[in-house]
């Protein structure tokens, strides 16, 4: 199977999650997309999205707009929905050319809590000639976006059991009305770092998820200290005991 040397790379629809900063950049190899992380608040009518082709031939992408829900157990739900839409839904770029386009927000704001969604950037695939076997592969961005009224605050519990020898899972719910995202979680003692978990893990209201902290030896029994540091720079730090 022959694949074009431009797209050998690249993964079949991938959906890269968002877990850098909100002004970082997200980069799919052909395209990029600025900010990374799209945020509103419910007097915004429409933000402003920056594509870049960092290719050296034409690119078009198609964007799509997915209600963003999780299940009790932390998994994913998205829906296909037209309270958001990027303006125009379908752009052509030229090679090394930039974009702004808006992000508008079609329905009313809910004034209680924070509405979540994910909007898709996907790169449209080029023509596959008549004659040949190439497979056309495109890539997606699957970027959040939050519309998040003052009153809206995440409240994250967390519980923990041991897993084995050096993992700690460390079970987390929000019953706030805002998302909580976990960028890390260590468990000390001391000067010592136990185990530890580095990532990025959201956590949709009503939702709950379990990490593994890891540590690179068996977590001895006795007291220590757990601090769980969200997207942030805040930390919810606690004691607990290891059995």
């Amino acid at each position: 199977m022959n694949v074009s040397p431009r797209r050998s790379k690249l993964v079949t629809y991938a959906l890269l999650l968002s877990l850098l900063g909100p002004w970082v950049a997200a980069t799919a190899g052909v395209f990029s997309v600025t900010p990374v992380r799209l945020y509103m608040t419910p007097r915004d009518r429409a933000i402003a999205v920056t594509l870049s082709n960092e290719a050296d031939t034409e690119v078009v992408l198609q964007a799509d707009i997915n209600t963003w829900s999780q299940n009790p157990d932390g998994t994913d739900e998205l829906v296909l929905t037209e309270d958001l839409i990027l303006a125009p839904p379908i752009i052509k770029l030229a090679p090394k050319a930039r974009q702004v386009v808006r992000l508008a927000l079609l329905k009313p704001a809910d004034a209680s809590r924070q509405l979540t969604y994910r909007m898709i950037i996907r790169e449209v695939p080029e023509a596959v000639p008549a004659t040949g076997i190439q497979v056309p592969i495109a890539l997606a961005l699957s970027m959040p976006v939050f519309i998040t009224p003052p009153v809206a605050k995440r409240q994250v519990n967390c519980t923990h059991q041991l897993a084995d020898a050096k993992t700690l899972n460390l079970q987390c719910s929000n019953t706030g009305t805002a998302y909580a995202q976990i960028r890390e979680a260590t468990v000390t003692r001391g000067t010592q770092t136990l185990a530890r978990f580095e990532g990025g893990s959201y956590i949709l209201p009503g939702a709950r998820k379990t990490v593994g902290l890891k540590g690179e030896q068996a977590l001895t029994a006795g007291e220590a200290k757990l601090v769980v540091t969200f997207d942030d720079g805040q930390s919810l730090t606690t004691s607990v005991t290891l059995p």
